[in-house]
């Protein structure tokens, strides 16, 4: 989150650098079971990020020493391909990589009925295969469909949506030069059937109505979002899918 003040990131009538409105989310695409040999999988493409997740689970927590006596462990690896971005990503876990994994695990916490499966492990592999800006977020969408295909209960969907602040006008769903050279960026996990939030990043500064449309703008994002997994879960379900 740059905000540099000289970067144009508005055409002079009030329309992104790439057509979009202000209020306009980038296409979003899901595929379900991409991955046989995993009890769970999807695959989301969001603008120009891709994202595969895996659901292993559940399963028995190994070492004991992480497990807990009335719920289940979610465990979390976030990751991202070094072919993923046009700059070479050195292979293996980093410091974003792991907080990224930390707060996506504890936003599953909160909406998987952990409480069902005592002393057990459910695991979740997010692989980044193309990065363009909002990678957590998509991570999140593909996690949410990948444990919906494994059956593992939940209380509802997380949708991984973002808002920000660029040349002083909010904006829904920041692209690569939006998030590089804006002024806030607001990643959320968003469950559109309960009304919930399950985790809420920010950088950078928004007033007080700028924060509230950027959420705004997320949940309508998120919303619609919602309806593209539904879709895609029942066409996977009801052999629709190819």
């Amino acid at each position: 989150m740059g905000g540099y003040g000289d970067v144009k990131l508005l055409n002079d009538d009030g329309s992104r650098l790439d057509g979009r409105a202000i209020d306009e989310s980038r296409p979003v695409e899901v595929k379900v079971g991409v991955i046989p040999v995993a009890d769970g999988s999807a695959w989301v493409k969001h603008g120009l990020n891709e994202a595969v997740c895996a659901v292993y689970g559940p399963m028995e927590a190994h070492p004991r020493k992480i497990q807990l006596q009335d719920q289940a462990v979610i465990d979390v690896r976030y990751n991202m391909a070094p072919f993923s971005t046009s700059d070479r990503i050195r292979p293996g876990f980093n410091r974003r990589s792991r907080e990224i994994s930390k707060v996506t695990a504890e936003a599953f916490a909160s909406t998987v009925m952990v409480e069902r499966y005592p002393r057990s492990k459910i695991r979740i592999e997010i692989e980044i295969l193309s990065a363009e800006a909002g990678t957590r977020c998509v991570g999140i969408t593909a996690a949410s469909v990948a444990l919906a295909d494994a059956g593992i209960p939940m209380r509802g969907m997380i949708v991984g949506v973002a808002s920000g602040k660029i040349e002083d006008t909010v904006v829904l769903d920041l692209d690569k030069a939006e998030d590089n050279y804006g002024q806030a960026d607001l990643p959320m996990g968003i469950m559109p059937t309960t009304g919930e939030i399950a985790f809420m990043q920010m950088d950078g500064d928004l007033s007080m109505d700028e924060l509230q449309q950027a959420i705004d703008y997320n949940f309508t994002a998120a919303a619609e979002i919602h309806d593209i997994m539904e879709a895609a879960l029942r066409a996977h379900y009801d052999g629709g899918d190819e």
